[in-house]
């Protein structure tokens, strides 16, 4: 019986986790959770699951569910996330918050043992040297919830590294890998986040749609298996079913096939090295018809280009490119910047902002904060197109 302990659990991948939990309640149980500020939702969770300890993003919302569910702890902020995930008993820690919120709760997981099902890309991205670093000293076991890096880890299975020729990451394409690259600055916010495969929270589905989100994997699949950047590869798939492939040094690919279903990977997370079965509709392969690879364009998406960038200047680009880029998402959002100018301020912030070594979670949060403050002070003075 695994003990997990789920930080994020009012996001999509925190939906879908509790949602395997209650398929499989002989194998799963759930001691704590983390969420932000949607208290109506994590009160049912509680109600449903009986966790012993929660996290909520403030001391009043706090309050509010300690007076409605008195025989459980409920904490806040950046401390309460951490005590979730070192909550005694835990052996198991979903890592879902999007961001570099729960580093600090990421890093004390570690250091205790526990396993580590990572499904957010930014703590690899921001602190990758940081937490193989930890992992290096420590018992822990970390496992890729998303599905590409999930992919790419099953794709390995029984064989070494050194026979690896390349990973080949695999990307939808969004909803705009077929339009003019002309047009680009006339997108919208709605059609932004209308992704034509996934459905995942607003940052996520725009990182999708200017393929941010896949030099964050590039980045992240570089500490995940320890392979250099220029064996790390990206393709658009439309069909999102093939979700990475790993061709080997005698010419073989093998390829992780599934349906587009984030509670597949999370499953294999949770209960690696085992299989558990999963209900759903499985992967007719003569329905589809065909499975088809594109090359990315970099005039449409020069995002891609900048992970190998961001390996190559090392230090703390990682935490520069992913503040930036996560800064410029929510002006985009807000309608004060165009769809192309996310990726060129993430390029420019690269290239102005001093990098720095990062030794500690504190390093690493403060050239976030420091990042963040720039970047907005950037996109205030300047106009981006």
């Amino acid at each position: 019986m695994r003990q997990i302990a789920l930080l994020g659990s009012t996001g999509s991948i925190g939906h879908s986790t509790l949602e395997v939990v209650r398929r499989h309640r002989d194998r799963f149980t759930v001691r704590s959770l983390a969420a932000g500020d949607n208290v109506s939702q994590l009160s049912r969770q509680i109600e449903e699951f009986a966790p012993r300890i929660v996290s909520v993003r403030t001391r009043s919302a706090a309050d509010a569910l300690q007076a409605k569910f008195p025989g459980i702890t409920v904490l806040s902020g950046a401390e309460g996330i951490a005590a979730v995930a070192s909550a005694e008993g835990t052996d198991t820690v979903v890592a879902a918050i999007t961001g570099t919120a729960a580093l600090e709760a990421t890093v004390i997981a570690i250091r205790r043992g526990i396993r580590l099902c990572l499904a957010n890309k930014e703590t690899l991205v921001a602190a990758g040297d940081l937490i193989q670093k930890e992992l290096a000293r420590s018992q822990s076991e970390l496992l890729p919830i998303d599905s590409e890096q999930s992919a790419i880890f099953q794709s390995l299975a029984g064989n070494h590294r050194t026979e690896v020729r390349r990973l080949i990451l695999t990307a939808s394409g969004g909803p705009f890998w077929r339009r003019p690259v002309e047009e680009f600055s006339a997108i919208t916010v709605a059609e932004a986040l209308a992704h034509p495969t996934w459905s995942m929270g607003r940052k996520i589905t725009i990182d999708s749609a200017t393929l941010i989100n896949k030099a964050l994997e590039i980045i992240e699949a570089h500490y995940l298996f320890q392979m250099p950047a220029e064996r790390i590869e990206a393709v658009i798939h439309p069909q999102s079913v093939v979700h990475s492939m790993v061709e080997y040094t005698d010419g073989s690919v093998i390829a992780q096939l599934s349906p587009p279903d984030m509670k597949i990977p999370i499953l294999y997370s949770l209960s690696y090295p085992e299989r558990l079965p999963m209900s759903g509709h499985p992967l007719d392969l003569t329905r589809l018809g065909r499975l088809e690879f594109y090359p990315i364009d970099p005039k449409r998406f020069p995002a891609v280009s900048l992970a190998h960038e961001v390996l190559r200047r090392g230090k703390s680009s990682g935490a520069v490119f992913n503040a930036a880029a996560e800064v410029a998402v929510e002006h985009f959002i807000a309608g004060q910047i165009s769809f192309p100018a996310i990726t060129t301020i993430a390029a420019r912030m690269l290239e102005e902002i001093p990098l720095r070594t990062l030794e500690t979670v504190e390093d690493v949060t403060d050239a976030i904060t420091e990042t963040k403050a720039y970047t907005n002070e950037a996109i205030r003075r300047e106009v981006f197109s």
